[in-house]
C-alpha cells in the first residue's frame, strides 16, 4: 500500500511539473489537458484520475506556489492576535496593489481568469477561493476572535469568514479598475491608497480606531520589501 501511494504521489508531481512547463509556454488558454498528458508521458485518462479538469490542475499549481512563499510561511507562523490580523490585511492590500503596479503579466492573467470564471461556469474561481480560504481562513478568523477578546474589535455578524471574503473582494475590485493601460478609476497616490484600503477594511471587519492607529502605523513603517502574497488571485 505504501509503495502504491508513493507511486501515485510521484506521478502527481510529474504531472504538475509538466503542467507548469505547458502553462509557462502557452498560458492557460493555450494549454490543454492533452498537451499536459503528452508532456508528462501519460494518457489523458490517467491525468484525469489526479486532476479532473484543467482548472483543477492550474489551481493546484497556484496553491503550491503560495505554500512555498517564504512571506506566507512567515505570516502563517505568527500567533493569532490583533497585530497578526492587521499584518494579514496590509499584506493582502500590498500584494494586490503590486499586481496593478508591476508589469507581471502572469499575475495579471490570473486575475483575468478569475473575472472570466465568474462570468462563465465559476469553476476556476471556486477552486481558487477554496485554496485561499484553506491557507488563510484560520489565521484570519482566529486572529479576529483574539482581537474581539482583547477589546480591539467588535463582533460583526455570525460568519467571520464572510468578512475575509469582503476584504478580498474589495482589494480585488480596486486592482481590476487599475489594470487597463488607462485605469478605469484614478485613486491618487499608491501610498495613500494602501492606507485608505487598509483602514476601510479594518473598520469593516470591526477594529476600533485605537487598534487601527496603533497596529497599522507600526505595520506600514516596516520595510516595504517584506510583503506576503496573500492569493491568489
Amino acid at each position: 500500500m505504501s509503495t502504491l501511494r508513493m507511486t501515485g504521489d510521484l506521478r502527481r508531481q510529474l504531472i504538475l511539473s509538466a503542467a507548469k512547463r505547458c502553462f509557462a509556454r502557452h498560458g492557460f488558454a493555450g494549454t490543454t489537458t492533452r498537451s499536459v498528458a503528452a508532456a508528462a508521458s501519460i494518457s489523458e485518462g490517467l491525468l484525469f484520475k489526479h486532476f479532473p479538469t484543467k482548472s483543477a490542475l492550474y489551481a493546484e499549481i497556484l496553491a503550491e506556489e503560495c505554500e512555498a512563499d517564504p512571506g506566507l510561511n512567515r505570516l502563517l507562523g505568527l500567533q493569532p492576535s490583533t497585530e497578526t490580523l492587521v499584518v494579514l490585511i496590509r499584506c493582502m492590500v500590498r500584494h494586490f496593489q503590486g499586481v496593478s503596479a508591476a508589469p507581471d503579466q502572469e499575475e495579471a492573467q490570473r486575475l483575468r481568469l478569475m473575472v472570466t470564471s465568474h462570468l462563465d461556469d465559476g469553476e476556476f474561481a471556486r477552486l481558487i477561493y477554496e485554496k485561499i480560504g484553506g491557507l488563510l481562513g484560520s489565521v484570519f478568523t482566529t486572529s479576529l476572535e483574539r482581537a474581539v477578546e482583547a477589546g480591539d474589535a467588535a463582533r460583526i455578524g455570525q460568519q467571520p469568514m464572510n468578512l475575509f471574503w469582503f476584504a478580498h473582494h474589495a482589494v480585488l475590485m480596486a486592482t481590476l479598475t487599475r489594470m487597463p493601460s488607462v485605469p478605469c478609476l484614478s485613486y491618487g497616490k499608491s501610498a495613500d491608497l494602501e492606507r485608505q484600503l487598509c483602514e476601510f477594511i479594518l473598520r469593516g471587519i470591526g477594529l476600533n480606531e485605537t487598534a487601527i492607529a496603533s497596529y497599522l502605523d507600526r505595520e506600514l513603517s516596516d520595510d516595504p520589501g517584506q510583503k506576503v502574497a496573500a492569493e491568489g488571485a
